[in-house]
C-alpha cells in the first residue's frame, strides 16, 4: 500500500479538470478502519455549471456516505471519517489507485506538473 503527503494530495486536487473536462478519482482505506476500507474521493466538473469544479467522496458502496464540496479546504477538512477529516487522518491513509492505475504509475504525472 502506498502513502504520500498531504502536499502530494493537494496538487493532485489542484490539477484542472475544466481544461480537458476530465476528472480525478482516487481509492483508499484508512488503516485499521473496517468502515473505511474502500473509499474514493476525487475531483470533476460539477454537473450543472460548466466553470466550476466540484470536490467529493464516495465513502460507503451504497451511497450513503457521498460528500461534494465545491473548495479544496472543504473535502480536506469535513470531518466525515467518524469525526476526523483527512487533515487529521493522512498518515493513516493507505492510496490503492489514482485515476484507474497504480499511484506509482500515475503519481508522475501530476507531480511533475508543477
Amino acid at each position: 500500500m502506498t502513502k504520500f503527503k498531504l502536499q502530494d494530495l493537494k496538487t493532485i486536487l489542484n490539477s484542472d479538470v475544466l481544461k480537458d473536462n476530465s476528472c480525478i478519482e482516487i481509492e483508499f482505506s484508512i488503516d485499521d478502519d473496517s468502515e473505511y476500507d474502500d473509499c474514493w474521493l476525487g475531483k470533476m466538473p460539477d454537473r450543472d455549471e460548466s466553470n466550476k469544479e466540484i470536490y467529493w467522496y464516495g465513502l460507503a458502496p451504497d451511497g450513503s456516505q457521498a460528500y461534494e464540496y465545491t473548495e479544496l479546504k472543504d473535502i480536506l477538512n469535513a470531518k466525515v471519517f467518524h469525526g476526523k477529516s483527512l487533515y487529521v487522518l493522512i498518515d493513516k491513509i493507505n492510496w490503492h489507485s489514482l485515476d484507474g492505475c497504480s499511484i506509482e504509475e500515475r503519481l508522475p504525472y501530476y507531480i511533475d506538473q508543477v
